[in-house]
């Protein structure tokens, strides 16, 4: 059984959808994506044995924006509300890209309620990234960024479902303004981090392997995935890669 809903959340009505029965898992998907840009393939088969908690963040999707920056404390706060309204204390954390962002905040700063943790395409210093990702003049040449056809379907699908569809660009410069302006997480906070953890990326991904590599040695309890010819858009896309490896990791 699939629940679509909205929960009223810190001034937000935060759109979330519920999928099967068992140990609660929360996907947070990737910047300007919605739960089935990030997660179509992979949602209905982790909800075979596993409840799956999808939610989409401020301004994206059907969760209309609100006057407030997208930080990442505030991003999270609000998953933390939304567990406190389905009455879950814990859940395991399945985060890509900007989910994967707030997913580390949570477990930094709100670490009683994750269980297991799961980052995609995640970095934890805003250098994790390759210089190209974060400057547009080195965007067109980059086989890193997303494509056209890529674009165009983030676009399509806001204007589908957003509650103010005429927003896209209002969004897109409101979130570019959250990813590189993050302060990032110390060391030590890394290495405080109880929950298991799974890093995964792509050999053409955002971010540096060497930067994943460094969050691996970091994290405790943490293993690290890397998916061969895969850029940050396919990541999650990847099942046949994905879905064993965090069906294992999840357990």
């Amino acid at each position: 059984m699939t629940i679509g809903d909205y929960a009223p959340v810190r001034g937000l009505e935060m759109y979330y959808e519920v999928h099967g029965t068992g140990r609660p898992v929360v996907l947070l998907h990737g910047g300007v994506l919605t739960i089935g840009l990030s997660f179509g393939d992979l949602l209905p088969e982790l909800a075979r044995d596993r409840q799956v908690i999808a939610v989409e963040l401020q301004g994206h999707g059907r969760t209309a924006d609100i006057d407030r920056e997208m930080t990442l404390p505030e991003l999270a706060a609000d998953v933390v509300a939304l567990l406190e309204h389905l009455g879950l204390e814990r859940a395991d954390l399945f985060g890509f890209g900007l989910g994967g962002l707030v997913a580390l905040e949570l477990a930094t700063a709100a670490l009683e309620r994750v269980d297991r943790l799961i980052l995609a395409s995640t970095h934890y210093r805003t250098d994790g990234y390759h210089e190209e990702i974060l400057d547009p003049a080195q965007f067109a040449t980059s086989t890193r960024m997303p494509t056209e056809a890529d674009v165009r379907e983030m676009r399509e699908t806001y204007e589908r479902l957003a509650p103010e569809p005429g927003h896209f660009e209002q969004m897109t410069a409101k979130l570019s303004r959250t990813v590189p302006d993050i302060p990032g997480w110390s060391a030590e906070q890394l290495r405080a981090i109880p929950a298991e953890t799974l890093l995964l990326f792509g050999d053409n991904d955002f971010v540096r392997l060497e930067h994943a590599v460094e969050m691996a040695g970091l994290i405790p309890h943490s293993r690290l995935g890397v998916l061969p010819g895969t850029t940050h858009n396919e990541l999650t896309r990847r099942t046949e890669l994905v879905l064993p490896m965090v069906r294992s990791f999840l357990g």
